[in-house]
Parts: C-alpha cells; sequence; structure tokens
C-alpha cells in the first residue's frame, strides 16, 4: 500500500471514530433512570467488556500477553482514556452536549503545543492556520450558549477542561510509542480504571433494562470501537491532525442533540459550526494535495 492509500485509510478511521463519538449527547440524553456517576460506570464497563472481546478474538491466546506488553505508554494512555471517560459523561449530565463539546475544542491547540515541545515535530503553517480558524469558530459557538449557563452548567464545563488535556497528552504519549507498541489494549485499561473509579459513586444501580441497551450501545459503539479506531489511525497521522479531525465529534455532537434531543443550538453554534468544518477541510485537503 503506498504512502497516499495508508494517509487515506487512516485519514477515514479517524473520521469514522470521531462521527461515533459524536452520538453520546443524543443517547444520553434517552436515559430514563440512569443519571451520573452510573452512567459512566455502565458505559465504561461496557466499551472495556467490547475491547477485552475483541483482544480475544484477535490474539486468542496472546490476548493476555498483548494486554501485559503495553508497558509505560500503555499505563500512561490507559489512565488518559479513563480521565476523558469519565470527565466526559459527567460534565453532560452537568451543562449542555454543546458547552461540553465546546470546551474540548481547544485539544488540537494544546496537542499542537505539546506536539512541538515534547516530540519536536515542525507544525506546518497551514495546521496552525487551521487550528486558529477552528478555535475562532469555537468561540463564536462559545458565545451563543454562555447566556444560558448556570451554576451547575459552569460547573459541568469545568469538569470538561480535564477531557483536552487528558486527550491531549494521549495523543502525544500513542506517537510517542510509534508503531512499536499496540496500545489499542490501553483502551481497556481506561475502561477498567474508569468503572473501578466510578462503581462506589453509583451505588445503588438504578438503570432500567431500557437504559442498559442504551448504556451497551454507547460503551460499544461510541466508545470502545471508536477509540480502537482512533489508535489505529494515530500510526500514520501527525499529533495535530488527529486533534484536529477529532473536532468532528465537536462539530456533530450537538446537531445530533437537536435532531435527537431537542437541545436546539443557537446560531452562532451553527455558524461556528461551519466556520470549524471549513477549516478542517481546508487543512485535509492541503495534506492530501501534499501527498499527491
Amino acid at each position: 500500500m503506498t504512502t497516499k492509500a495508508i494517509h487515506r485509510k487512516a485519514l477515514f478511521l479517524m473520521i469514522s471514530a470521531a462521527s461515533l463519538w459524536s452520538i453520546a449527547g443524543v443517547l444520553t440524553r434517552q436515559l430514563h433512570a440512569a443519571h451520573g456517576f452510573e452512567v459512566t460506570f455502565w458505559r465504561s464497563l461496557f466499551a472495556a467488556l467490547f475491547v477485552a472481546f475483541a483482544l480475544l478474538y484477535q490474539h486468542r491466546s496472546q490476548a493476555v500477553g498483548k494486554l501485559a506488553s503495553v508497558g509505560r505508554f500503555g499505563l500512561i494512555s490507559g489512565a488518559m482514556w479513563a480521565v476523558m471517560f469519565c470527565c466526559f459523561m459527567i460534565a453532560l449530565t452537568m451543562t449542555t452536549v454543546a458547552n461540553t463539546l465546546i470546551v474540548m475544542s481547544v485539544s488540537p491547540l494544546l496537542t499542537a503545543l505539546l506536539a512541538w515541545v515534547i516530540l519536536h515535530q515542525k507544525i506546518v503553517m497551514r495546521t496552525w492556520l487551521a487550528i486558529a480558524v477552528a478555535l475562532a469558530g469555537m468561540l463564536w459557538m462559545f458565545a451563543g450558549g454562555m447566556s444560558s449557563v448556570d451554576a451547575r452548567g459552569l460547573a459541568g464545563m469545568l469538569v470538561a477542561i480535564g477531557i483536552p488535556i487528558a486527550a491531549s497528552v494521549n495523543v502525544i504519549v500513542l506517537k510517542k510509542a510509534g508503531k512499536s507498541v499496540d496500545l489499542i489494549p490501553a483502551v481497556l485499561i481506561g475502561g477498567v480504571i474508569s468503572a473501578a473509579l466510578m462503581l462506589p459513586l453509583a451505588l445503588p444501580l438504578q438503570a432500567s433494562p431500557h437504559d442498559i441497551i442504551i448504556l451497551a450501545i454507547l460503551g460499544v459503539l461510541q466508545l470502545g470501537f471508536p477509540c480502537m479506531l482512533m489508535v489505529s489511525a494515530s500510526r500514520n497521522l501527525s499529533a495535530p491532525e488527529i486533534s484536529l479531525l477529532a473536532l468532528l465529534e465537536v462539530l456533530l455532537g450537538p446537531i445530533w442533540a437537536w435532531l435527537g434531543a431537542n437541545e436546539v443550538p443557537a446560531p452562532e453554534t451553527l455558524a461556528g459550526g461551519a466556520v470549524v468544518l471549513g477549516a478542517l477541510v481546508f487543512n485535509e485537503l492541503l495534506a492530501l494535495k501534499e501527498d499527491t
């Protein structure tokens, strides 16, 4: 497979991951009895079970060895996944989908700075420009939602700050580990840590059978599977590129919440989202042109 084809495959995997991540908000709004810590517990548990099954299916008798071989990179990555899993769902129960995702939008800038400082990675001008334009779009989206934020919503946004920080560190760890270490098992580690931390806080469990089905979908299709896709894609994408493509989650999430949960986005959210999409398309079109 040519370098161009490999890069395009990685783009497809990352776009697929971000698109699946974006359904979290609309699915969470369909829950009846499960809330807060319990949502995080079940989602993390189902994600861990799915990744464990996938590893057993793919590697069979070597699955335990794959898990044990992740080393310090895997442990750090697993811890960062756990932070993201916990902060994301807790924030969603405290503030709107749009506000949670907007806070996450600083991730590309943090990732680019960390890649520059830690990985000594040269960030091309088009990527810096795309990050700047995307951030401007996010600020535009943010302006439309802040007027209605109460104390609980603000607390939810503060919780959400942990997501871009952990996401940026995780991307750097994935790039630092390179192709020599398979860090898909780190997603399993993150799910186990998150579920273990949340279980004592989630008791007594109140999820109905209806909720369990939705939480299973969240754990498998919205978390476990797309996180595995992201790890695979990271092997052939730059750190800033990964974070920029992940902004598709921020763009699509409020749209699904609007269509499926009647969380009507402000006009600024839609306009800012169009700016973000333009920045992503601009960056990737130039990247593909450079590959030709």
